[in-house]
């Protein structure tokens, strides 16, 4: 018992640069506070003591703000930081090393009995207000990022955003290199246009760009072929946004 104490008193010093002696933390942190009492309560809920253990968990909700049921499953090393309207279901499973933020749910899409809420795999970081609702598996080494919408199985080492949340690919993150490239190279400020936004300005300014590219590739291609057959075609300047805009004589 002494040593996962210590344990989960390392693993806050190790994921949050707030902290500054182990005092402050035993004294002042309602997620360490929370867990300690779930430790206590889960170990009287798998020996039928479950009105007792159900009365803890309510102190500690109402101590914490954090509300734990004493069925959950949680490893080692489980920190939750600030901790603030996180809720964890009768059926949830946490592996080791895992991270939730404040105002997290790992809750149940059910009414019906047994496996109604998520299990985290070992390495799983929960970002601020997100949902995970149903028993859907996330995997190892996962990140959810904040208030999002997780009600699908999510792969090891992915991240995923959104509502609902939807996985952010090495695909994504090229198409949104080439883009910035792209806006770079015709004058456009591409700031807060990325792939992974639901907003349809955002998306129609993302399929223009596309658009260009592939007009940009159509074009350097015509120009090799008349340079192969003896044409001289030199390289398109492609004009500056600044040489494009309408000047106001009024």
């Amino acid at each position: 018992m002494l040593k996962q104490i210590k344990e989960d008193v390392q693993c806050i010093f190790a994921r949050d640069p707030a902290a500054h002696s182990v005092f402050e933390v035993i004294t002042t942190y309602p997620g360490f506070h929370a867990l300690m009492i779930h430790r206590l309560s889960h170990w009287l809920w798998i020996r039928g003591f479950n009105f007792p253990a159900r009365y803890l968990s309510f102190l500690a909700r109402w101590l914490t703000g954090i509300e734990i049921h004493p069925g959950a499953q949680i490893g080692r090393r489980f920190f939750i930081d600030h901790g603030m309207g996180v809720v964890i279901g009768e059926t949830a499973v946490i592996g080791d090393d895992c991270t939730l933020y404040h105002g997290v749910t790992l809750g149940g899409t059910s009414w019906n009995k047994g496996k109604r809420h998520p299990t985290l795999q070992n390495g799983v970081v929960i970002g601020a207000g997100a949902k995970v609702l149903g028993p859907i598996e996330i995997g190892e080494g996962a990140r959810v990022g904040s208030n999002s919408v997780v009600v699908k199985p999510v792969p090891p080492g992915i991240t995923v955003v959104g509502i609902p949340a939807h996985i952010i690919d090495a695909k994504t993150k090229q198409d949104k290199a080439r883009r910035d490239a792209m806006a770079q190279k015709i004058g456009f400020d591409a700031y807060g246009a990325t792939g992974d936004m639901p907003d349809p300005i955002a998306n129609a300014i993302n399929l223009m760009l596309d658009h260009i590219h592939q007009m940009d590739k159509q074009l350097e291609i015509m120009c090799r072929k008349l340079n192969d057959a003896g044409i001289q075609c030199g390289d398109a300047q492609i004009p500056q946004m600044d040489d494009c805009q309408i000047k106001d004589k009024g």
